[in-house]
């Protein structure tokens, strides 16, 4: 297993968000957490990556409990995430916005930096070597040198993608990677996600309301509403599950 949460709850004042909530991911798995808007999926999100401490439960992360590690430290672990608002550097360009995804491998001193001699030359060229196959692998790397936001939103939200594959992950969280983008935009994009998944061996979690992008995607589906589970299994089976289709409320069940 790569991702095990194991009785997680998060309480926000009076309010549980999250509620006794396990789940398990295996390696270089594609698993979707669903569910209405409200439900608690980005709180999971921020709990795994340590935006959020939990009230109560475990995190193991390539079997190593990571429940009291820091951000920066599960970043060195192999824990990358995108957002459901685009974040990116508006006066920065799409070839730097990824470099700064790739200052945590940087193998240079202070001084090397300030004096461009050392190790600076060879490990900045390395990491742009590395940054520009990143933006090739999602063909966006013909606009390396335009300003990230300058980009369409279905390009933009690939650059965001770019930026947390530089740091070499060994799960990616993507939260609604698809949201904004027209049926040939999602389509490509499901494409590009699975090539890296096995291009990378990557594991990738992700949070999507469009479930025809779900489908094609993932193997399994978690299925959350007012922060606790009400389904687990297969994406064919969860849209005909009544206590989900309830949930939604046709939202998005067709």
């Amino acid at each position: 297993m790569i991702l095990e949460l194991e009785q997680i709850s998060k309480k926000f004042g009076g309010v549980e968000a999250i509620k006794s909530t396990s789940f398990c991911m295996q390696q270089k798995e594609i698993f979707g957490l669903i569910g209405p808007n409200g439900a608690g999926k980005t709180t999971i999100f921020n709990i795994i990556t340590g935006a959020y401490e939990p009230s109560g439960g475990r995190i193991l992360f390539d079997r190593k409990n990571i429940t009291a590690m820091k951000m920066h430290q599960r970043v060195g672990l192999g824990i990358a995430r995108t957002f459901q608002n685009i974040r990116l550097f508006s006066s920065l360009s799409v070839l730097e916005n990824v470099l700064i995804g790739l200052d945590i491998s940087m193998k240079y001193t202070f001084v090397e930096a300030l004096s461009h001699l050392g190790r600076f030359r060879s490990s900045e060229k390395r990491a742009r070597n590395k940054a520009m196959e990143i933006l090739d692998d999602l063909k966006i790397s013909k606009f390396a040198d335009e300003y990230a936001t300058s980009l369409s939103y279905g390009n933009q939200r690939k650059v965001e993608i770019a930026r947390a594959l530089a740091t070499s992950p060994k799960l990616l969280l993507l939260d609604e990677p698809a949201a904004g983008m027209n049926h040939s935009e999602t389509d490509e994009l499901a494409r590009l996600i699975f090539d890296l998944k096995n291009k990378q061996n990557l594991s990738i979690l992700l949070i999507e309301h469009d479930m025809k992008f779900v489908n094609h995607l993932c193997e399994r589906v978690l299925v959350l509403d007012y922060g606790r589970v009400i389904f687990e299994g297969a994406p064919s089976d969860a849209v005909q599950n009544k206590e989900v289709i309830s949930a939604y409320l046709g939202d998005f069940i067709e």
